[in-house]
């Protein structure tokens, strides 16, 4: 087999993963939003859409995150609101085309606990054609701009070293090459540590809520904990212990 050929399995065994992952956690009925994790093959690696968040924005600004939003009373599921058939809120911020048979819902992963107190539930997706991504364009409102990651660099950082990242300064302000963690206890987490990750990418830091996600599903497609120390001493990891927090 080539060596071609073991990239391509490599790709597709992570992507049977996630069809084969079953969230920890049933969907909460309030604060629902949901996020979509678009993935798409490249050079023999799986890559995920991101966005820069416009600086206009009331919160988050300027912050990288996935395509999504809150859902609708008028969502069935949190699928529809981030990946459904209508793939409404990546549609609505990077044009992403609606109803394409080019990309294929994958499932879901366990929610997570925003600071905000939203429940937040990734969506997968599969992109099959990734010239699609040349395409899409930022909603001047919400979006200042539009990247891409390879999802796997989120496990190993060294793997970003062969991407165009930012130069030192403002967009990474931070003393470490690649991924930078600082611990801090917090109010809303009953005074428990969290651990933030911050990821140096092309554009803005891949950073807070983003970061925790990315980290999980770059987890479940590759089968292997990260290179670095994910947790702080004492910090919640599942969801169940998060959303007693805010309880």
């Amino acid at each position: 087999m080539s060596q071609k050929d073991q990239t391509c399995l490599s790709a597709s065994i992570c992507i049977s993963k996630f069809t084969n992952f079953i969230p920890s956690a049933l969907f909460p009925k309030a604060k629902l939003a949901a996020v979509l994790i678009l993935l798409f093959e490249e050079a023999g690696q799986l890559r995920v859409l991101l966005t820069t968040r416009s600086k206009d924005l009331r919160t988050h600004a300027g912050q990288t995150a996935l395509p999504g939003g809150r859902v609708d009373e008028s969502d069935i599921t949190p699928i529809q609101t981030a990946a459904s058939p209508q793939y409404r809120e990546a549609h609505e911020e990077v044009a992403l085309p609606l109803n394409s048979p080019l990309i294929r819902t994958l499932g879901t992963l366990r929610p997570f606990v925003s600071l905000h107190g939203l429940i937040v539930t990734p969506v997968v997706a599969l992109l099959a054609d990734p010239s699609i991504i040349s395409t899409l364009k930022a909603a001047e409102a919400e979006v200042a701009g539009i990247f891409t990651h390879p999802l796997e660099a989120i496990l190993d950082p060294a793997l970003s070293r062969k991407e165009p990242l930012v130069s030192p300064g403002e967009d990474w302000i931070y003393d470490t090459e690649l991924h930078n963690t600082t611990d801090s206890v917090f109010p809303f987490l009953k005074d428990s540590t969290y651990r933030m990750h911050r990821f140096r990418s092309c554009a803005t830091p891949i950073k807070g809520l983003t970061a925790d996600i990315l980290i999980h599903a770059a987890e479940v497609a590759f089968g292997r904990p990260p290179e670095y120390d994910r947790w702080a001493e004492g910090q919640p990891r599942t969801f169940a212990t998060i959303s007693q927090c805010f309880a």
